[in-house]
C-alpha cells in the first residue's frame, strides 16, 4: 500500500481544503451567489445607463415644450389627437 504524500498528511493544508470548499459551495455568498450577483449587477448598471438617457432626452422634450407653443401644439395632436375647431382628423393606420 502506497502512502500519501506528506502535503496530504498536513494538518493544516487539509483545514485549508476544507475552509476552500465550504467556501466555494457551501457558503451563503459562495462562488456561484457571487458570479450571479456580478451578471446582475452589470445588468443593473446597463439598465442605469439606459433610464438616464431617456431622463436626458425626456427633460429635453419638456423644455422645449414648455418654451415653444408650436411643439406643444403639434405634440397634442400627434399622440391626444387633438384637432381645432371645423378640422377634421383622419388617421391611418400601418398593418404590421
Amino acid at each position: 500500500m502506497k502512502k500519501l504524500p506528506s502535503i496530504f498528511r498536513n494538518k493544516f493544508f487539509i483545514a485549508f481544503l476544507v475552509v476552500f470548499a465550504w467556501l466555494m459551495f457551501f457558503d451563503k455568498n459562495n462562488f456561484f451567489q457571487q458570479w450571479r450577483m456580478r451578471s446582475q449587477l452589470k445588468e443593473m448598471q446597463r439598465d442605469r445607463e439606459y433610464y438616464l438617457e431617456q431622463i436626458k432626452n425626456d427633460s429635453t422634450a419638456i423644455k422645449k415644450l414648455k418654451e415653444d407653443p408650436d411643439a406643444l401644439e403639434r405634440y397634442a395632436r400627434e399622440n391626444y389627437l387633438m384637432k381645432k375647431e371645423g378640422e377634421d382628423i383622419f388617421i391611418i393606420m400601418d398593418d404590421d
